[in-house]
């Protein structure tokens, strides 16, 4: 049940102009995080890295049942070294947190369940549209074990009573929670979460690339500062943003009333 359809692969990827969409293809195991899976979106982080055609990276899962059920607890079972669980766990977060590298955005959609690993996958990327339907847990703990790397992610998202209170219990909440607790951006009726998560994601592809990419970069670094630090970081970001051509052509654009100009290149 764990193993990928023959001649399917685990990952599809498909660009809609500045938009890469990043497919989870592995439905009938409700799109568990195996290792061939892992490596497969690290290959697909790495190559989108380097790509300046791409503004904005969607990651979504196929089928109706759930968007990740985290690691594929077959796998994990079918060793019982330390260093082959070790191994697994750190490919896994290493990908993680090649999302938060990316020069791109990148928005999880999410249509079903997503637990564990697949909870920390979506807290993970920058943005989330759900589906009102969709469900979220860190589950863990209803297998004996408690959710160490999703709790890194989780709890970033939505602090640390709300997180401690998914890993103790194993129990999900729905879209509307996870809105209210930061775990998603946006919750849209399931017929709209396609056209709701592109539109956005076109939108996003529309705003100065350079921008966007280190205004990305210097917010993730900035909310591991203290306070001080994270003013004064900032306050260095924003006066050097002002001289870049972008800013000068967007804020002259905007005090005389012409068009939106055209943005710099990545």
């Amino acid at each position: 049940m764990t193993a990928a359809p023959p001649n399917e692969p685990v990952l599809l990827r498909r660009d809609d102009g500045p938009i890469a969409v990043l497919t989870l293809n592995r439905p009938h195991a409700m799109n568990a995080l195996s290792g061939e899976l892992i490596d497969a979106l690290q290959a697909e982080f790495d190559k989108l890295e380097k790509d300046k055609a791409i503004r904005c990276v969607i990651v979504e899962a196929k089928g109706d049942r759930a968007f990740s059920t985290g690691h594929d607890l077959r796998e994990v079972a079918s060793s019982s070294d330390y260093a082959v669980h070790h191994d697994l766990l750190t490919r896994c977060s290493e990908m993680m947190l090649s999302i938060n590298r990316l020069p791109q955005p990148v928005i999880a959609k999410v249509q079903a369940l997503a637990t564990a690993a697949g909870c920390q996958l979506v807290a993970a990327c920058d943005l989330a549209v759900a589906s009102s339907s969709a469900t979220f847990a860190t589950s863990g703990i209803n297998n004996g074990l408690f959710c160490g790397t999703p709790s890194v992610a989780v709890g970033r998202n939505v602090g640390k009573k709300r997180a401690l209170d998914m890993l103790f219990t194993g129990q999900a909440i729905d879209a509307e929670a996870a809105l209210r607790d930061g775990l998603v951006s946006r919750v849209v009726a399931p017929d709209q979460l396609d056209s709701e998560t592109l539109a956005l994601a076109r939108h996003i592809a529309d705003q100065p690339p350079h921008q966007i990419a280190t205004g990305k970069t210097m917010f993730h670094r900035h909310m591991e500062m203290d306070l001080p630090h994270a003013y004064s970081y900032a306050t260095n970001f924003m006066a050097g943003a002002l001289q870049s051509e972008d800013a000068k052509a967007g804020i002259d654009a905007f005090v005389n009333k012409k068009p939106k100009p055209d943005w710099q290149g990545r």
